[in-house]
């Protein structure tokens, strides 16, 4: 079962995305928050495995409680993805450097939402490929803030080549099949390299990646 906390102000946005998240048998919907703090509150006593939560709230907002939730060892196991309504904008910038294992638009498909859920719950990019491409040739266009990935060096060339792949947008077992490897040694690979370059999700091992100048964003 997947567990989420919803963090949004608006009463009928939480209503209509509770409602459809737990029509779904393997989610379920264990609390909802109204302001950032309260979803720092909710994230602790529930451990859930996903926050969703918006940017704009009172009292706190979504991605300073991304940051939060990211610096706290507690909730290591909580993934945050961040519902914008802007479009790709600063605030991709401010998500991925939070910590923040992704991001949706609210205009989403109610199918492509529940996909997303359960992509991000198992560990795996939530961008599909072409989306993938557009959000960094966006972020990367312009002068950036998000710090220099540090320990690139120390990355063996299966890391590397993991790294490359991720940030290209394929899934784990994509990845093993394009390395010829198992699905659990590219795990392992791409958990290595998150530990080594101190990336808390796959989303900021793609921009520690375009960041590094280890894969080149492409135009369009």
């Amino acid at each position: 079962m997947i567990r989420i906390l919803l963090a949004d102000d608006q009463p009928l946005l939480r209503s209509g995305l509770g409602a459809l998240l737990d029509a779904e048998d393997d989610i379920e919907v264990v609390a909802e928050a109204t302001h950032g703090q309260q979803t720092l509150e909710l994230a602790r006593r529930h451990l859930p495995d996903i926050v969703l939560t918006d940017i704009q709230m009172p009292v706190l907002d979504g991605i300073e409680a991304a940051r939060r939730i990211a610096a706290d060892p507690a909730l290591a196991r909580v993934r945050v993805v961040i519902l914008t309504s802007h479009g790709l904008d600063d605030d991709v910038f401010d998500a991925l450097s939070a910590g923040a294992a992704g991001f949706l638009v609210k205009d989403i498909a109610p199918d492509d939402l529940v996909h997303a859920v359960r992509v991000i719950a198992r560990g795996d990019a939530l961008l599909a490929p072409c989306v993938t491409r557009t959000v960094i040739n966006r972020l990367f266009a312009q002068p950036h803030r998000i710090p220099a990935a540090t320990g690139l060096a120390e990355l063996t060339g299966r890391e590397r080549e993991a790294v490359t792949l991720v940030a290209q947008g394929l899934s784990t077992r994509q990845i093993a099949d394009h390395m010829v490897i198992s699905p659990l040694t590219a795990k392992s690979h791409i958990e290595r390299a998150k530990s080594k370059l101190r990336a808390r999700g796959r989303t900021q091992l793609v921009a520690h990646a375009y960041e590094s100048g280890l894969v080149a964003p492409r135009s369009h």
